[in-house]
């Protein structure tokens, strides 16, 4: 079995291709169950966020080819696109992939938490959805220790910074002084409560919390003194918000040029500042067309991302030598776990050959013959048959000229070929 990590992130692809990529939360079990048929995956679990989708598997043999003509298949992707931006590793470099990806060391915005969650949000939906075995099991469970322990001995955790932090910065450069505005966030999951968070901070009293349900709202709005509204409510109340965040998994988009335009009326054409976390969008590209609006999506978070990168190179080159450190680790143990299942084979042939030639001497002495006969003839036959596929594959191994081959046997056997003086 071969492990593979599959996918595209922020660094090989653009937020317009990585939506046509992503695994909305409706359809991932679905998408794990055609992965494993249609792939060909024994194993396989999917983690797809704002910045990266990724199919985590475990294989017979290391071909993609499946795997890729299905993912073009479910999202009816043209020709070309995975195989410009996507990227493929293969049994330790997959592990030190997806440890790195665990440890935040792969994020966007460089040791954010978030992703550890997300990850193992992705395992559960594995696990439900019986797609996991244990070569990935055991993967994602050194994942998450290895994760832990990046956490614990270095300083990448120090200060956290998410996206939801770096888009509230990004909002600081278009408002100075954001205790004057209004925000709309559109979304009630841990992002969202994340920018809320940080708006709080920031000084922002006049929250408004928008979602599909409204008892999530309100959950989240409360914890903020701040206004709870459905998606359907957001063209009455868009007017007022100063600031628009919004990170859901909805699958089409929630705002419109037309809605947007219509509240820069209501607004006078005060600016507004939007920020579009999600992947696939909630705001219509189109939206960036409309004057007085400053709308970013997640790949425009660049430089507060660099100056994060910068705190943290020291930290995170300890974190690297910890991943490195356990990745090999865990190849090591697996390849332990393929001889331990080498030898278990190796002894019951053996058991089953010493027994079926055991009944044979029973046989011949229960008949009348001579006990040290039948013994005799037993241990011939049995050392005869034990030497058999040795021999077959020593003389072919010197006929080949594989030297090495016949040194690694002779370590295996216990012998010395050279002759004693």
């Amino acid at each position: 079995m071969v492990l593979l990590a599959f996918g595209i992130n922020h660094r090989t692809a653009s937020v317009d291709v990585r939506e046509k990529v992503a695994f909305g939360p409706d359809c991932v079990v679905d998408a794990l169950l055609q992965a494993r048929d249609k792939a060909k995956l024994d194993e396989v679990a999917i983690l797809s966020t704002c910045n990266r989708t990724e199919v985590y598997g475990a294989c017979e043999a290391p071909d993609s080819g499946r795997l890729i003509n299905w993912i073009g298949e479910y999202h009816r992707l043209q020709s070309g696109v995975l195989a410009d931006n996507a990227y493929e590793f293969w049994e330790q470099a997959a592990v030190t992939h997806m440890m790195r990806v665990a440890s935040g060391l792969d994020s966007m915005v460089l040791g954010e938490p978030q992703i550890l969650g997300q990850l193992k949000s992705a395992y559960q939906v594995a696990q439900e959805a019986d797609t996991i075995g244990p070569s990935l099991g055991r993967l994602f469970q050194q994942s998450f220790s290895v994760a832990k322990k990046v956490r614990t001995d270095t300083g990448i955790g120090t200060n956290p910074v998410s996206v939801a932090f770096a888009a509230v910065s990004l909002a600081r450069h278009i408002f100075s002084d954001l205790k004057k505005n209004t925000a709309l966030l559109i979304g009630a999951g841990e992002t969202v409560e994340l920018v809320a968070r940080h708006l709080h901070d920031q000084g922002v009293n006049r929250i408004i919390v928008a979602n599909r349900t409204l008892a999530r709202a309100n959950s989240l709005a409360e914890m903020f003194n701040g206004k709870a509204i459905t998606l359907q409510d957001i063209p009455d109340m868009l007017h007022k918000a100063d600031i628009v965040i919004s990170s859901t998994a909805s699958p089409l988009p929630i705002l419109g040029k037309g809605a947007v335009e219509h509240a820069l009326k209501r607004r006078r054409h005060k600016p507004m500042f939007m920020m579009d976390i999600a992947v696939p969008r909630d705001i219509e590209e189109e939206v960036s067309e409309l004057p007085d609006v400053y709308l970013y999506t997640v790949d425009d978070l660049q430089q507060v991302v660099d100056e994060n990168r910068k705190q943290r190179e020291k930290a995170a080159n300890e974190a690297e030598i910890i991943v490195n450190e356990y990745s090999q680790a865990f190849m090591e143990g697996l390849r332990g776990l393929d001889a331990v299942d080498t030898i278990r084979a190796f002894r019951e042939s053996v058991e089953i050959t010493r027994e079926q030639e055991l009944a044979k001497a029973m046989q011949a002495i229960e008949r009348g013959e001579d006990p040290k006969e039948a013994m005799l003839r037993m241990s011939k036959a049995l050392a005869n048959k034990m030497m058999h596929a040795p021999t077959v594959q020593l003389k072919k191994a010197g006929e080949e000229g594989h030297i090495e081959k016949l040194q690694w046997a002779e370590t295996l056997l216990g012998v010395d070929s050279k002759p004693s003086n």
